[in-house]
């Protein structure tokens, strides 16, 4: 830690993130019906139980044949019978004969090639080959997509439609994953008024549960609002306990976590057991985050102030749900950019900027950073397409510089 870190008590962004993520275990699994599996994170490898196709099938409409029967062409060869899907030909074709086949059909025992419609001319029980196809043409082979056993889907994978039809495929009804992690969100201040609500003269409409809700999901969680705690201990303290109760895996407080007069959060759970990791992270917008644990309870304390609350979520709570997933924590890629305006010297703490993101005709990246980076401004955060890093302590810079950026 840098000195001036260590004289102020901030702690730095990466120092903060790993102790968050020190020791926390992914969920336990359950199985759930293959209806229900998009997005959840696969928990244990899936093989196959089956090999596919489990035939030789054709791969088009046309004609079972011999490929030998069409050495010349045109080639004329009875019609003996016929093969639909998931209605084999029975019989043995020999020389001379011709299946009437469809796509997706058992390739009749003697036949090796698939004769196209388009390549044929037909009379009555007299098929005419109009030129000669090469040898195993339109067939495919048993087990050319996979066979049994094959591991094709293997853990730790965020599901996705396409896993979801290969499961299918495999003859999966159900399939192992991780369990969500319950986020219990907690909104505090008597300022607060919930959405639809009628504020009085000093109060405002909660915001920040909605957009932390919204990640949780993104992320793979499961949100459980618990609503807004009035700035006393006694109300304070029964919310806390309704997280526990419901045994949230994490419990994220929005506001109150400083050490004012009127800020009571992390009193209150420190009177309920909590085991304090740190607070006061080196960053803007954020400063004031708290983090702990209280029983089995993962305890994140988010700023009040809405750019705060949603920026500290994105670099602090994904990470923690990806672990509890047991994904990689290590998601939040940064990029290279140009930079679209001049910025100052920074100070002590790590800036993350609201910026728009354009590309230049030669297809390189622009963050042009908003002039107000107020953390009180949810509109700056929803129409940013970037947040430029700024490291404690970096020099001005002028427009056209490179800089990082997380992409939001």
């Amino acid at each position: 830690m840098a000195d001036g870190e260590k004289s102020t008590g901030l702690m730095p962004v990466s120092e903060a993130l790993e102790r968050l993520l020190d020791g926390v275990d992914a969920t336990g699994a359950e199985s759930v019906p293959l209806a229900h599996a998009n997005g959840r994170v696969l928990s244990g490898d899936i093989a196959s139980t089956r090999t596919q196709p489990p035939f030789a099938a054709s791969a088009m409409d046309g004609y079972a044949v011999r490929h030998a029967d069409l050495d010349t062409c045109p080639a004329e060869l009875d019609v003996i019978g016929e093969a639909p899907a998931g209605h084999g030909f029975s019989g043995q074709v020999a020389a001379g004969q011709a299946v009437r086949i469809f796509t997706g059909a058992p390739v009749p025992g003697g036949t090796d090639t698939i004769l196209i419609q388009e390549n044929t001319t037909r009379t009555g029980d007299r098929v005419t080959a109009l030129e000669q196809p090469a040898l195993a043409a339109y067939v495919r082979p048993a087990g050319l997509d996979f066979k049994t056993g094959e591991v094709l889907l293997k853990a730790p994978r965020r599901l996705n439609y396409r896993d979801l039809a290969l499961a299918a495929a495999m003859n999966h009804a159900a399939l192992p994953v991780r369990r969500k992690p319950v986020v219990a969100i907690l909104a505090t201040g008597d300022e607060l008024v919930p959405p639809g609500g009628s504020p009085g003269p000093d109060q405002i409409i909660a915001s920040n549960h909605a957009g932390i809700a919204g990640l949780v999901e993104d992320c793979g969680g499961q949100p459980l609002d618990l609503g807004i705690s009035r700035d006393n201990p006694v109300d304070l303290a029964n919310h806390v306990r309704k997280a526990i109760e419901a045994d949230a895996d994490i419990l994220v407080t929005l506001g109150g976590a400083s050490v004012g007069d009127h800020d009571l959060v992390q009193q209150v759970l420190g009177s309920e057991g909590m085991d304090l990791a740190f607070w006061r992270i080196a960053m803007r917008p954020g400063k004031p985050l708290m983090a702990g644990r209280l029983g089995r309870t993962k305890v994140l304390g988010l700023p009040g102030n809405p750019v705060s609350s949603l920026v500290c979520g994105l670099l602090f709570l994904k990470p923690l749900l990806l672990q509890m997933l047991g994904l990689s924590a290590d998601t939040e890629t940064e990029h290279d950019a140009e930079l679209g305006a001049d910025l100052p010297e920074n100070d002590r703490r790590q800036d993350y900027i609201r910026a728009t993101l354009t590309a230049d005709r030669d297809g390189r990246l622009v963050a042009t950073p908003f002039p107000k980076q107020d953390s009180s401004m949810l509109a700056l955060l929803a129409n940013s397409g970037a947040l430029i890093i700024r490291p404690p302590h970096a020099p001005s810079l002028k427009a056209g510089t490179r800089v990082k950026i997380l992409k939001l």
